[in-house]
């Protein structure tokens, strides 16, 4: 079921924000948005020779642990597959060491969280 448009465009707005952010930091968006019908890839940037895959989550309330919290072990695997594959595309990059970070926005504002799980994690 698709998201209603309000919902998609507060989403669409932290992941800018996020986007934003890392960039502020020195990372170099290569990719957003991208879908495979097993996973989907928010950002994909780059820091020096990592490779960065980033989920973001929004979370308006934080009382269920809020945009870190939401992140599971099926939705990291999600994202692991889909980095994968994004990866299978672009085989200059596939010897690059990868990292999955997590941006948890909120209406408080963003945390970002490097290296927040990795594949041993899966």
């Amino acid at each position: 079921m698709p998201a209603r448009p309000e919902k998609r465009a507060t989403g669409d707005a932290a992941e800018t924000a996020a986007r934003h952010l890392l960039e502020g930091e020195g990372l170099r968006l290569l990719a957003s948005n991208v879908n495979f019908r097993f996973g989907e890839l928010d950002l994909v940037m780059r820091e020096g020779e990592w490779i960065v895959f980033v989920e973001v989550r929004y979370r308006r309330d934080e009382r269920y642990g809020g945009g870190l919290a939401s992140v599971d072990r099926r939705k990291c695997r999600r994202v692991a597959l889909a980095a994968r594959a994004w990866l299978a595309r672009h085989p200059e990059l596939a010897n690059a060491p990868c990292r999955f970070d997590i941006v948890a926005a909120s209406p408080a504002g963003l945390d970002w969280h490097r290296a927040a799980f990795t594949l041993d994690d899966l």
